[in-house]
């Protein structure tokens, strides 16, 4: 059974069996903003953008790689000192699935909006945090949409094979008026990784913002 995580819970990442996950997808799920119509007779669909991303710090508490959408204007990347995005680590163990600019709508279709896939194995010896963190790019802030959940499972962006834990974060009232969402973290503590669920909105409008203050306040 899937551990269905709560702020600030950490975890090891051993299956049920007693093996160590080290080879499993991070995918947020989320849904578009649907209302209806005058007198009910139509549906209004309110498509939502968020963006999942992640960066790899390194033993020297640095940032070393990052995984984020290549739509992000350079210009603006550049004024918070940030190469453009990319979908692949540098050492090849994590890969984004890319953009998905509107959510679900009509209704929860069981699979992921993006998905961040990691092989442990191939990750980077020096790296020893990995974050995961959401920004809203629309106009809407997180207590509007309906659902938001990130989880962690076995199988491939398109087929969930085994869900291992999941975080819902879906319209609670901490998030009105918050447009970013530092996740989680895997973090590697005597040689072994582990996850914890941070779950902290901020105020940020950017992902360079978020990314910033994850470097200042949470190494």
């Amino acid at each position: 059974m899937a551990i269905n995580l709560t702020k600030g819970q950490k975890i090891d990442l051993r299956k049920s069996t007693g093996e160590t996950l080290t080879n499993f997808c991070v995918g947020v799920n989320w849904g578009a903003i649907e209302t209806k119509g005058f007198l009910g007779l139509s549906k209004n669909v309110t498509e939502v953008d968020l963006d999942l991303s992640c960066i790899l710090i390194d033993d020297q508490n640095k940032l070393c790689d990052h995984l984020y959408s290549p739509l992000y204007r350079v210009e603006v990347l550049q004024q918070f000192g940030l190469p453009k995005g990319k979908l692949l680590s540098v050492d090849g163990a994590l890969k984004h699935t890319g953009d998905d600019l509107a959510g679900d709508t009509g209704g929860d279709d069981g699979l992921d909006n993006e998905i961040i896939t990691v092989d442990l194995s191939k990750v980077d010896a020096k790296v020893n945090q990995i974050f995961f963190f959401l920004n809203n790019a629309g106009k809407e802030d997180f207590s509007q949409i309906p659902y938001a959940k990130i989880r962690m499972y076995e199988g491939t962006p398109t087929r969930v094979v085994s869900e291992f834990a999941s975080y819902n974060v879906s319209a609670e009232a901490q998030y009105v008026n918050k447009r970013s969402i530092i996740m989680g973290k895997l973090y590697k503590r005597n040689g072994e990784w582990k996850f914890s669920a941070i779950g902290d909105p901020t105020d940020d409008t950017f992902l360079g913002q978020t990314i910033h203050k994850i470097v200042q306040s949470y190494l």
